[in-house]
């Protein structure tokens, strides 16, 4: 086969964002841990995450959630302010009270019974993580090498307005991708067969004359394994997986990309 096109997810593959989100919490959690004597930064993180996924999994609109592929932690800095489905109205409505309810609850369990406080940290929470783009450093490298050898395409799970904040805020990543798709506009999300088809179509392009690259097994291999599309696992932690769901290839950097391409 020859491959003409690479599909790029973008969190944990492009984007550092398991570490943006580590990061602000690490901040939001020393600023409470500052002002109430006794709370441990990160015993009030765990608290905060627990009951964040608690609240999350219980509103009527996990379901959608899930199937578009947003996850408990980005729902507590995103507005929900774009996408056409009336689930988006519904989220951006229950956004404030959720990123508020979280925090309460989360200082609760340590202790510390403030709304005032819930509702402050929640606001930090959404401008530290807002204020961190970061990117490993193989992304524009890789990004580089391959632009104008093959098309590139963007494929990404999550809400319209949240995953177009991610791309804009860091500078020119935009600019190396012949199209970029959002789960939350196309109304599906990965592993659901559908949105690969349209990204093949997009591309113009077979499925064996395409590869994608992600960094989840549930979502980015899974979906295009049942698309017929040959895919790379980035495993940049090396952990070890079972054989449910079974990777063409398997790398630890973007690096290695090109001599795998090639080969095929």
């Amino acid at each position: 086969m020859t491959i003409k096109a690479v599909m790029f997810d973008l969190d944990d593959t492009l984007l550092w964002d398991e570490r943006s989100v580590s990061e602000a919490f690490e901040a939001t959690c020393k600023a409470a841990a500052a002002q109430f004597s006794g709370i441990d930064p990160g015993e009030l993180e765990r608290s905060v995450r627990n009951e964040a996924q608690s609240i999350y999994f219980g509103y009527p609109t996990y379901p959608f959630c899930k199937m578009i592929g947003i996850n408990p932690f980005e729902a507590l800095w995103a507005k929900f302010s774009e996408g056409e489905l009336p689930e988006f109205r519904e989220l951006e409505r229950l956004a404030p009270g959720y990123r508020r309810e979280a925090w309460t609850r989360g200082l609760r369990q340590l202790g510390v019974d403030s709304e005032e406080w819930g509702s402050k940290l929640a606001d930090m929470f959404l401008a530290e993580r807002r204020a961190r783009a970061l990117i490993y450093e193989d992304t524009f490298t890789i990004l580089d090498t391959l632009r104008g050898t093959y098309k590139l395409l963007l494929l990404t799970n999550g809400a319209p307005d949240l995953q177009k904040e991610k791309v804009a805020g860091v500078p020119a990543l935009a600019s190396y991708f012949d199209h970029i798709i959002i789960s939350g506009q196309f109304g599906k999300g990965k592993p659901d067969p559908a949105i690969f088809r349209h990204a093949l179509g997009i591309l113009g392009v077979q499925a064996n004359e395409a590869i994608m690259i992600g960094d989840k097994l549930t979502t980015d291999v899974l979906g295009s394994l049942q698309t017929g599309i040959p895919n790379a696992w980035l495993n940049r932690k090396n952990v070890s997986r079972n054989d449910e769901i079974v990777p063409m290839f398997e790398i630890r950097g973007l690096m290695e990309l090109p001599k795998l391409i090639e080969s095929l």
